[in-house]
């Protein structure tokens, strides 16, 4: 795909969404960075029911370790891998009360250490919290970028890689936030809801609706 249709493929997404963000509910960057370890194969929607009660109850690293893995695996039950995920959270708040005075991390390099937090999560910590141009590839991105023609290959990372060198720098910080958004609500999975599509002419994909 051109620069050209890329640029204007941005331009729409802006024009139609000129703030988006992530509809994961959060007020502070440790709920975000929960929510996000609880958003592993799991829905948005069902990741905020869950948190709305806990974070009631446990939205710093010392609360959440206080609530302890049995007690938050009651507030998490509800979405999957959650035995894993509680396992992961209490790990993850006692190294940033031990390491990070119970703050979160703002390089990729520290978050990833962190357990439960992958190159996804870190992406969209580093992006929403401290504004820093990357993008997230989960799998709407991955279908998404591939369908509509801006890049290709067989890993997130391969796609990820490619979207930062073809997405015009102005729009880079909010590029996982449209496609993820796209990929949700109109290119979606089984079938794309083309005739509604903002970029309908500009996407290469050819088996459209």
């Amino acid at each position: 795909m051109n620069s050209k249709k890329i640029r204007e493929i941005f331009s729409r997404f802006r024009r139609a969404h000129p703030h988006p963000t992530t509809e994961l509910r959060y007020k502070q960057p440790f709920e975000l960075l929960i929510a996000v370890i609880l958003s592993a194969q799991a829905t948005d929607v069902s990741v905020n029911k869950a948190t709305g009660a806990l974070f009631a109850v446990a939205n710093t690293p010392e609360k959440m370790l206080h609530l302890g893995e049995t007690a938050l695996k009651t507030y998490i039950k509800s979405i999957g891998l959650y035995k894993t995920k509680a396992a992961h959270i209490i790990k993850t708040c006692r190294i940033l009360v031990e390491q990070h005075q119970s703050t979160v991390p703002s390089t990729r390099a520290e978050l990833e250490k962190l357990p439960g937090v992958g190159r996804k999560t870190a992406n969209v910590i580093l992006n929403t919290c401290f504004h820093q141009p990357v993008i997230a590839v989960d799998t709407h991105i991955f279908r998404v970028a591939q369908r509509i023609g801006l890049a290709k290959g067989t890993t997130p990372l391969a796609i990820e890689q490619q979207l930062m060198q073809v997405i015009p720098k102005e729009f880079l910080h909010d590029a996982h936030h449209w496609l993820i958004l796209h990929g949700r609500y109109v290119c979606t999975a089984r079938k794309p809801h083309c005739p509604e599509c903002l970029i309908n002419d500009l996407c290469e994909y050819p088996d459209k609706t």
